[in-house]
């Protein structure tokens, strides 16, 4: 793995951002950036082909252009770029973003309600690599500069604690560490339906079981509490709809680190239901960071 960021341009206009966002994260980790550009044009009607030379020259065209911008905002970062044939894209994504330490997308906006759109080749690209790929919004109608928000909001991360967080904790440690911002560590659940009477025949069941989670939490925690002790940590154990309570923490974000679980299957969802709507609906930039 070089020390490099990727970020991956398709010329629809979403990728403004986040090769902003990727630039800044770039600089933040003293890494060099790549501008890649996956050629996919179709071959067959109804489709037009563009002719080759008006291909090549569109995709010249739009790296050289996005390295000029980003060169004259950061003209101590190293830019490069690549254009690379592949089929399918995600392939292709996924292959450069095992030489890089991360992968940087972008995501249209859908609407207040639908949310944002991460298209298929994002879909597609995040079972395909291990390596953290980072989903950055398309700055909103207003003109306002989407991703990086820059106000000292916190970096959020949502952890399962059924599951081995490490990676995610080193991850979002990292990330806030760099910041010099707060980190917050959400875990939602969700009681099952036996248990929604019992707060009715004993208040204190709620009560037991948000300290018990929250033990739980602050033990997790304790290694990187040590590792970075002038990191602030707030442990959130909250009773609720996860990915709910997970968006409400997330408002302000600086940035929002999610999990994925790795599976070697290739049949099956690889891509949680909770990790899901938050790619989809979280108006911060999202980590999607593969574990165990």
């Amino acid at each position: 793995m070089s020390n490099k960021i990727t970020a991956g341009l398709d010329g629809s206009g979403a990728d403004t951002a986040s090769a902003d966002w990727a630039a800044e994260e770039a600089e933040l980790r003293g890494a060099g950036l790549e501008l890649l550009h996956v050629e996919d044009w179709p071959e067959y009607a109804p489709f037009a082909l563009p002719l080759p030379e008006a291909r090549r020259r569109w995709t010249d065209d739009l790296l050289a252009d996005t390295r000029k911008r980003l060169e004259r905002a950061h003209p101590a970062l190293a830019v490069h770029t690549r254009r690379i044939d592949g089929r399918p894209v995600s392939d292709a994504l996924a292959a450069a973003a095992a030489e890089a330490e991360l992968l940087v997308l972008g995501s249209r906006r859908l609407g207040a309600v639908a949310g944002f759109l991460v298209g298929s080749t994002g879909s597609d690209t995040l079972p395909r690599t291990e390596t953290p790929v980072v989903l950055v919004r398309a700055a909103p109608p207003t003109g306002a500069t989407a991703g990086r928000k820059g106000d000292g909001g916190p970096v959020v991360l949502a952890v399962d604690l059924r599951s081995n967080c490490d990676r995610l904790f080193a991850f979002a440690c990292e990330e806030a560490h760099r910041r010099s911002c707060p980190l917050v560590v959400v875990h939602g659940w969700s009681p099952p339906p036996v248990l929604s009477y019992a707060p009715a025949l004993d208040p204190g069941v709620g009560q037991e079981i948000a300290d018990g989670l929250e033990a739980t939490l602050r033990e997790l925690l304790s290694p990187w509490r040590s590792k970075y002790p002038r990191l602030a940590i707030d442990p959130r154990p909250v009773i609720g709809r996860p990915a709910v309570q997970i968006l409400e923490a997330a408002t302000d974000a600086e940035i929002v680190v999610v999990g994925r679980r790795v599976r070697r299957a290739a049949l099956g969802s690889h891509i949680g239901p909770i990790t899901h709507a938050v790619m989809h609906h979280a108006t911060s930039p999202v980590a999607v960071v593969a574990h165990d």
